[in-house]
């Protein structure tokens, strides 16, 4: 029995929608099979909480008087560089930003203990923060100079647009080195004593929707504490990998571009974070509901840990020099029992995402849905699958540049 999203969004408005979260659905399938539970259950919604680097937040912060023009000037909050080449007072602060006084890895490992994401989660506690500016002066913005604190009440817009969040799927990351070493994915010991990985399984959103049947630009989501919308596929979206008989990618696959307004949000799900040795990001909580429009998508939202693999990747040669090399593939049911056997050895394992923040992520979103207070929307594109042909292509390799010693002559055969 099929069922429309305008349907579904008129049970959920006279309060008759039945919604569970993708951890609940399990034992739903288990007791009624997935013929009965697709025609009782109208929604099943996801969620996440974990580092996404792609993130960050732009802000319109309103005229001073005199006024002045930031675009082509410099502007910093609490110390960390935002990005000012938009127009007179719009900025842009990325999550990974960091401060131009700190020492960075040049006393290694670098403790990167504040940047464009801690500046994120101060704005949207209500913290102030410093604001300073330089500009170089015209006719109509003649001020150069400014120094003061501003709220995000203060301004006048302030938007969370992140290009890059909701990995469907991604590597477990190990180290075959001799020497400790401290990467996105955590610190990794050396000689493989242990693996990190990052994914809420089954509960992430798009491992729920593998193949975006519901998914795509205008799907309405939980975005850091409040509504939020897909805009696009994110960068790196590739969704031309290989996959298991469920349709699951069995590596990095489908991103999701994202924004919402910033000051809807929390910080408890908005959290700059520090990774020795590597930087500063910002942890994002993300949910998305799932429609059941068929049994075709019940059987997608009951996927269980046991069903998703992920590849278990060498952080030491293979993936710093862009190697495809695998060492195995491992269920992310084995990487939450704690340890994963590979090449013949026990390996301990951690995550770097909260399943717990993950499965209140899931139950928001069922209590807002439940209650009548967040309604479904229709994808108006959906984002490129398998069958599009749509595959990231990263840089390709180039020829080192050499230096040119005999003028201008051989310019031309540089590629």
């Amino acid at each position: 029995m099929a069922k429309t999203i305008q349907e579904i969004n008129d049970k959920i408005r006279a309060g008759r929608a039945v919604v569970v979260t993708a951890e609940e659905i399990l034992a739903v399938v288990k007791d009624k099979g997935v013929k009965k539970a697709a025609a009782q259950v109208d929604v099943v919604t996801t969620g996440t909480f974990a580092p996404m680097c792609s993130s960050g937040a732009y802000f319109n912060l309103g005229h001073t008087k005199p006024r002045m023009k930031l675009g082509g000037g410099r502007v910093t909050l609490n110390d960390v560089p935002a990005y000012a080449g938009f127009a007179a007072v719009d900025i842009f602060m990325g999550a990974t930003a960091i401060p131009d006084d700190d020492p960075r890895n040049k006393v290694f490992p670098g403790a990167f203990p504040y940047g464009g994401g801690h500046v994120i989660e101060d704005l949207v506690a209500g913290e102030e923060v410093r604001l300073t500016a330089t500009a170089y002066g015209t006719d109509c913005y003649p001020r150069k100079a400014l120094d003061t604190l501003i709220r995000l009440a203060d301004m006048n817009e302030a938007v969370l647009f992140n290009m890059r969040n909701a990995y469907q799927n991604y590597n477990v990351a190990v180290n075959l080195s001799d020497r400790v070493l401290y990467t996105y994915m955590g610190v990794l010991q050396p000689r493989m004593r242990n693996a990190n990985y990052c994914t809420a399984g089954q509960l992430s959103p798009l491992l729920n929707d593998p193949l975006y049947r519901t998914i795509g630009v205008g799907t309405r989501i939980f975005l850091g504490g409040g509504v939020g919308y897909v805009v696009s596929q994110g960068t790196q979206h590739n969704p031309g990998v290989r996959r298991t008989d469920r349709g699951l990618p069995m590596g990095g696959s489908a991103t999701l571009a994202v924004t919402g307004d910033l000051k809807q949000m929390s910080p408890r799900w908005l959290r700059g974070a520090s990774f020795t040795g590597y930087g500063v990001t910002l942890a994002v909580g993300l949910g998305i509901p799932i429609p059941i429009l068929d049994e075709e998508m019940l059987y997608y939202v009951s996927v269980s840990d046991a069903d998703i693999v992920g590849p278990v990747v060498d952080y030491s040669e293979a993936y710093p020099n862009g190697k495809a090399e695998i060492l195995a593939h491992v269920t992310v049911a084995e990487l939450k029992s704690g340890e994963i056997v590979v090449n013949g050895k026990k390996v301990a394992t951690a995550g770097l995402s909260s399943y717990a923040r993950a499965r209140e992520v899931a139950q928001i979103l069922k209590d807002w849905i439940s209650a009548g207070n967040f309604l479904l929307s229709e994808a108006l594109e959906p984002l490129p699958g398998p069958e599009s042909g749509y595959v990231f292509k990263p840089l390709a390799e180039r020829p080192a540049i050499q230096t040119l010693t005999e003028g201008y002559s051989n310019v031309a055969s540089v590629k």
